[in-house]
């Protein structure tokens, strides 16, 4: 039994999941649903990243109310941008392997009506 492509597994799970997974964290999770191992280490050093420099740069001991906002203001910008990405990374793939089954389909066809 052949295992199934990357498209095929991506394509099997659920859009609407990975993108809720991806928002309501923001830290990249629907991508593991998705079995999708690079976008996730790019939004867990993206979100890192993001909390360092938020860090490095504080200069009092406690932070503002607008650097507060600012910070959650970027994680909600990078759980927008996983949740877009994860939806048109589904739609594509759920697109090329239905392509593929009709191709499959209609060249599996005998007999007199092909």
């Amino acid at each position: 039994m052949p295992y199934p492509s990357r498209d095929e597994i991506l394509a099997s799970s659920k859009g609407w999941v990975a993108s809720f997974l991806n928002f309501l964290p923001g830290l990249g999770s629907g991508y593991l649903y998705q079995r999708r191992w690079k976008p996730y280490f790019f939004t867990i050093t993206a979100s890192t990243a993001w909390f360092a420099l938020g860090f490095f740069l504080q200069v009092d001991s406690e932070s503002s109310q607008r650097e507060q906002i600012i910070g959650i203001a970027g994680l909600f910008f990078i759980s927008i941008i996983t949740v877009i990405e994860s939806n048109l990374a589904f739609k594509k793939a759920s697109n090329k392997t239905k392509a593929e089954k009709e191709k499959i389909m209609s060249s599996n066809k005998k007999g007199w009506f092909k």
